[in-house]
């Protein structure tokens, strides 16, 4: 999909709407009442979606049209344009044709990814001296750990029929979630301990233990995980049967990953926590205390709110370490997080771990010129005990500035003010700022200016 100023090009999620129904193209053009050949060239891209065809689409099909919106397209565009920026490529195509290849061709544009991500693990272990080529089992597949992160990345981090599931399971008890999750784990003959120990969740020989030292939304969140593992196996499995993934830790580490999505709707069942975020202003603090979350549960969970005909607004949310490394990431608006490396430093979330405990404000804008409301705070999580170490994290919230009036956070900000946006990018060798006085690496997409005899912040000036 592309969209062409106020044009919506949307050809591959038509072609995804008419495979879902099962009408040929001829039956499909009939029902949205236009020609088979005006059809055929919406579907190619040759034409934008018009008007009367998005209003067909809902009145025949019962369609959500925020469906037909640039998200994946938009993924697949960030996605592609990094990998190009790898040295490799001499000679990266222009940004048109990117566009074209998310549009008309995702499959392709996701496959030429693959083929990148294994070029780059190829790579790696030569550099590394690994063995890995000298082995008569070597096969170049993704890397479980990225696979899993692909997969939730494409799906919007929106799994619906695990979504409602845990909304389902949530509206059977009286509201009180340990409860409700304890009730069900008795149900199938597990018995559930709190005890003073290392490990978080244990099960072993059908009893359940828990670390009595871990904070009470940890515990309701494990408990609930522990649930989905046990009453909703035969879901996370067929889930994990239309994922195809290429190798069996990368199914086991999705279906964590689903049980985690379980855990955290049913803490925050869907449509209740959408109501309250409306009428909290999106206030974390107060929307942890009301569904005993942690600030990071709530602030992953605006990030899920994705539900065709009840979504939230659009955010991004990401976690990163001390390093910078991204650890946990996902956006439903245009800004998309690098893929390899860390992010940009002159976003906020990497000044959270200097301010612990409080929430930082941000006016950014991105390189391509659009502007965002960014919320960082520290997440650090104690051992527990002396001597048992901190892990140490900071998350980041935001969205475009045009939903900035829906957060609390944005009050008394300088919305209309331009001046008040600090240039942030994505990642230093993807970025084609030429005055950034944080850069780490040049871009590799320009040329460089250097003069042995002129110094200013960087060894280097890159060319307009």
């Amino acid at each position: 999909m592309a969209t062409d100023k106020a044009k919506l090009y949307a050809g591959a999620k038509m072609r995804e709407l008419r495979s879902r129904v099962a009408l040929t193209q001829k039956e499909f053009a009939a029902k949205l009442g236009v020609s088979l050949p005006y059809l055929n060239q919406m579907e190619n891209n040759n034409r934008p979606v018009s008007a009367t065809v998005v209003l067909g689409l809902a009145r025949e099909f019962g369609f959500d049209v925020t469906e037909l919106t640039p998200g994946d397209a938009t993924r697949l565009i960030a996605d592609m344009q990094e990998a190009l920026a790898d040295p490799v490529f001499a000679d990266p195509p222009p940004p048109a044709d990117l566009r074209l290849a998310a549009s008309n061709a995702p499959a392709l544009a996701k496959a030429f990814l693959d083929l990148h991500r294994a070029y780059r693990q190829a790579h790696e272990r030569l550099a590394s001296l690994d063995e890995a080529l000298d082995r008569t089992d070597a096969r170049q597949t993704p890397s479980p750990w990225e696979e899993v992160r692909d997969f939730f990345h494409y799906c919007n981090n929106y799994i619906d029929a695990v979504d409602r599931a845990a909304e389902r399971f949530a509206s059977n008890g009286s509201g009180d979630p340990k409860a409700l999750a304890i009730a069900a784990l008795e149900k199938h003959g597990i018995e559930v301990r709190f005890e003073d120990c290392q490990a978080i969740r244990k099960l072993k020989d059908g009893v359940l233990t828990l670390s009595s030292r871990a904070p009470d939304a940890t515990l309701r969140f494990h408990l609930l995980l522990q649930v989905a593992l046990v009453a909703q196996d035969q879901l996370l499995e067929a889930t994990l049967d239309l994922a195809r993934f290429h190798t069996p830790a990368a199914r086991d580490i999705a279906k964590i990953g689903l049980a985690n999505y379980f855990a955290g709707a049913a803490l925050m069942p869907y449509t209740r926590f959408h109501q309250a975020a409306q009428d909290h202003r999106h206030d974390l603090e107060r929307l942890a205390d009301i569904f005993g979350a942690s600030i990071e549960q709530v602030a992953h969970r605006l990030s899920t709110l994705q539900r065709p005909g009840l979504s939230g607004l659009p955010f991004f949310f990401v976690r990163v370490d001390q390093a910078g490394t991204i650890t946990k990431r996902h956006s439903a608006t245009a800004l998309q997080f690098a893929r390899f490396g860390g992010a940009c430093p002159l976003w906020n979330v990497h000044r959270a771990f200097e301010t612990p405990g409080r929430f930082l404000r941000q006016l950014a804008e991105t390189p391509d010129g659009l502007r965002y409301f960014c919320l960082a705070r520290d997440v650090s999580k104690p051992g527990g005990s002396w001597g048992a170490p901190t892990r140490r994290y900071a998350i980041g919230l935001g969205c475009e500035i045009k939903h900035a009036g829906d957060l609390v956070y944005a009050d008394n900000m300088e919305v209309a003010n331009p001046q008040a946006f600090e240039p942030i990018g994505i990642s230093c060798r993807i970025c084609d700022r030429i005055d950034c006085h944080q850069r780490a690496v040049p871009p590799l997409e320009r040329q460089l200016q250097v003069d042995p005899n002129e110094r200013e912040v960087l060894p280097y000036r890159v060319a307009p």
